[in-house]
């Protein structure tokens, strides 16, 4: 135990001398409310709405609340220790040194991966507006520029990522606020038709039934991975004592608003069963609204809401592999960090892994997207059991008097904490009942079996408890 705390320790010291802490909490708040509001809600949404209707919105309150708990226990865990190791460490520290090993790259890969499916939201966009543009030019370009961005200064991306956000904040806002005057007021030609009775005179609230809700859980899912960024900020946080809770408490309650109040609006101003999967059901209704412009206007926020998300993956695969190499988990130039106190040679591993999703927008771009996302999802799934379980060992060393206690607790523990690792276990399944997203239980054992093979590899280098690497004097003057 005493090896571990002064590894935990090390790993603290490391993060004060090479990070800066240039994240502000109006950057912290729109880092994670643009990381969870992407692809998933803008370009998924279409496909979710086909498969339940409105009881889509069930599906996105259960699946809210369960990241609510999520969300609490890694809020409690950060207060202890906030380090942009984050649930890694936690994993590492709590549950075993395979499970801090594992936590680690199969975040790295779920946001690599994420990463695919943002930039292949980006391209069938672009396809709005230029249809004979291959689909991989625009995912190559939009890749190079978050690469330059993550490569100049962690403000200037918390800065990035700021009005990224603060671009679809906006817009929900307004959204929302014109899909209510045309349904009180009967503006607009599409007011003739608009009615909140759209919810439920379609086939009813549910016209697939319970079976149908249950079936876009993974969709959902899917939606709301990024809330948990949070905690990869923690390294770079500005008073993370005072932050973090307060971006804890709140980012959830802003994306159920979002989520569910955007698309409460968009079924009643167009009835569910005109929606098409594939197609943004925010872009389809501003056609159909007829205000020159907005729909146009509507594919330039999902193209920065796809990009902002692609962005906040940038980031935090970065920083993941930079805590990986700190204990000879990776490799240890992925731990040198540049003259801007970056870990440059992470963040262009993470690129150069991404742009694997160019060549398959070259090669298979009808299936890209579904693909990358369902196999995000697994670590997603993974990473999320993982914050819940590590919290549980939180809790018990918290009782036996070996760590502090911390004011901000998740409520319902220890018995939410088993509610949450079963409601994973049921997601993952329903992975298996969906030939397009089966994929994903496929690369799964083969993606557990090289992290099987990789710890091995440590353990028999003698890297396998985490020790830290030795003190750098200076940070690398380029990488």
């Amino acid at each position: 135990m005493t090896d571990v705390k002064a590894s935990l320790a090390e790993e603290a010291a490391h993060e004060a001398r090479d990070l800066h802490r240039g994240l502000k909490d109006r950057h912290i708040q729109m880092i994670a409310l643009g990381g969870a509001i992407g692809v998933g809600l803008f370009l998924g949404a279409g496909r979710a709405i086909s498969v339940a209707g409105p009881g889509l919105l069930l599906s996105y309150a259960v699946g809210g609340l369960i990241i609510f708990f999520i969300m609490r226990a890694l809020g409690e865990l950060l207060l202890y220790r906030p380090v942009a190791g984050s649930f890694a460490s936690y994993a590492e520290e709590f549950i075993g040194p395979f499970a801090g090993f594992a936590t680690g790259w199969s975040y790295w890969f779920t946001w690599v991966t994420i990463g695919m499916a943002e930039i292949t939201a980006v391209a069938v966009y672009v396809n709005y507006w230029f249809p004979d543009v291959p689909q991989w030019i625009p995912a190559l370009v939009t890749l190079a520029v978050l690469y330059s961005a993550n490569r100049i200064s962690v403000a200037l991306f918390g800065e990035l990522e700021f009005w990224f956000a603060m671009i679809k904040v906006v817009t929900f806002v307004g959204m929302i606020l014109l899909g209510l005057a045309i349904i009180c007021f009967d503006i607009t030609p599409l007011g003739k038709t608009a009615s909140f009775s759209n919810l439920w005179s379609h086939g009813g609230f549910m016209p697939f039934g319970i079976l149908g809700v249950v079936m876009t859980l993974q969709i959902v899912m899917f939606a709301y991975q990024g809330v948990e960024l949070i905690g990869v900020t923690a390294g770079e946080a500005q008073n993370p004592e005072r932050v973090l809770p307060s971006a804890t408490n709140s980012i959830i309650w802003r994306i159920l608003a979002f989520y569910v109040g955007a698309l409460v609006i968009m079924m009643a101003l167009v009835p569910w069963s005109e929606l098409r999967p594939g197609v943004s059901p925010f872009v389809f209704v501003f056609e159909r609204i007829g205000i020159p412009g907005a729909a146009g206007l509507i594919n330039f926020v999902v193209i920065t809401a796809a990009a902002s998300s692609c962005n906040s993956g940038i980031f935090s695969t970065g920083r993941m592999l930079y805590t990986l190499a700190q204990f000879r988990q990776a490799p240890k130039a992925l731990g040198r960090v540049n003259r801007h106190h970056l870990p440059a040679n992470a963040i262009t591993l993470s690129t150069l892994v991404m742009s694997i999703g160019v060549v398959l927008n070259y090669l298979v771009p009808e299936q890209v997207f579904v693909w990358v996302t369902s196999i995000s999802l697994i670590g997603a799934l993974w990473t999320w059991t993982i914050i819940v379980l590590a919290h549980l060992g939180y809790r018990r060393a918290v009782a036996a008097g070996t760590v502090k206690a911390v004011s901000f607790r998740m409520p319902g523990a220890p018995y939410m904490n088993w509610v949450v690792v079963a409601f994973m276990v049921a997601v993952c399944g329903l992975l298996a009942l969906d030939p397009s997203t089966r994929v994903a239980l496929y690369v799964a054992p083969v993606w557990f079996a090289l992290l099987g093979i990789g710890y091995r590899f440590c353990a028999d280098t003698g890297a396998s408890a985490r020790a830290p690497v030795p003190a750098r004097l200076q940070p690398e003057s380029e990488s």
